[in-house]
């Protein structure tokens, strides 16, 4: 009789255990649907808004600003494939008096800025409007590759400018994968396949070819400099182009920019204008919403798991 009544009471406990998380599981999925409904019906809001809204009224005095930051290289904001298209807007602008590409990147790939270099020079001869580019932190390396395509550059005294270089980093460890006991087994159909392998000694051969490579690459990079910058040039063209970097201040006694300025002085005494309209990538008011909405509710869902685990 004993045991049959302490059945009947396991049962009951776990009757009401299994209610009560069915009724919190209910409750959960109630305010998932409210919360859901209520993040729905803002982002509908603010679309309409945002559609709805225009910004403020420009007059016709003013320029078209491309801001450039960051890493260049495929699928970063500083890429040709998000650049172009924003470039080719601000371009085609009727209105604007000319193009300020605000600039604050340290480089990135040398295919990047080279698509983005003869993008400027073609849009620049299409719509004959004048592009003028101003560096903030820095405009280094790839970035500067870019710059140089505008008809003039201008710096703060203390912007890092210049990097006029290629360089390229790999680690090896031939005797590693040794000391370890592996054996690497690799097969190739041709007979340089394997070459930079991290772990097979480097040849003479290796570091000529890797030469060639970069050297080839450096003067690309050279020649859109002496073209972008024509005539402009002062100093030893070893030391311009040896890849070192100097301030904005240095960087205009070597004739690497035009002169020392900002955003604001430049739209004064370039383009006489006092305003912008700034075509530069930026989230729309509904993207960041629902960016926040993901977030809100992928953190109560996993909230609600963490919590019907710990209780089950």
């Amino acid at each position: 009789m004993q045991n049959n009544s302490l059945d009947k009471q396991d049962l009951i406990i776990a009757f009401m255990r299994d209610f009560i998380k069915e009724k919190r599981s209910d409750r959960r999925w109630k305010n998932f649907r409210f919360l859901l409904g209520f993040f729905v019906i803002i982002a509908i809001g603010l679309l309409v808004f945002s559609q709805a809204g225009t910004p403020p009224m420009l007059s016709d005095e003013y320029v078209s600003l491309v801001r450039l930051n960051g890493m260049i290289g495929p699928g970063e904001d500083f890429s040709a494939e998000t650049i172009l298209p924003i470039l080719k807007e601000a371009f085609s602008d009727k209105k604007a008096k000319g193009v300020i590409l605000n600039i604050n990147s340290g480089g990135g790939t040398p295919v990047q800025a080279s698509i983005m270099y003869d993008a400027i020079i073609e849009l620049k001869n299409k719509y004959h409007k004048k592009v003028i580019v101003v560096g903030e932190d820095i405009m280094a390396s790839g970035a500067y590759y870019v710059a140089a395509a505008a008809d003039k550059i201008y710096v703060n005294p203390n912007t890092i400018t210049g990097s006029i270089g290629v360089i390229m980093k790999e680690f090896g460890f031939p005797e590693l994968i040794k000391k370890v006991g592996i054996e690497r087994r690799v097969y190739t159909a041709g007979a340089n396949k394997d070459r930079l392998d991290p772990f097979l000694p480097q040849s003479q051969e290796d570091i000529n070819k890797i030469r060639q490579v970069i050297n080839e690459v450096h003067e690309n990079f050279e020649h859109a400099v002496e073209a972008g910058r024509k005539g402009k040039l002062h100093g030893d063209p070893n030391e311009l182009f040896s890849g070192d970097f100097w301030s904005g201040q240095t960087a205009l006694k070597l004739g690497l920019v035009d002169g020392l300025g900002n955003l604001s002085s430049v739209m004064r005494d370039e383009f006489h204008v006092s305003e912008y309209k700034d075509y530069s990538q930026q989230p729309s008011i509904l993207k960041n919403v629902i960016g926040h909405v993901g977030t809100s509710l992928n953190m109560m869902l996993n909230h609600d798991r963490i919590g019907v685990l710990e209780k089950i």
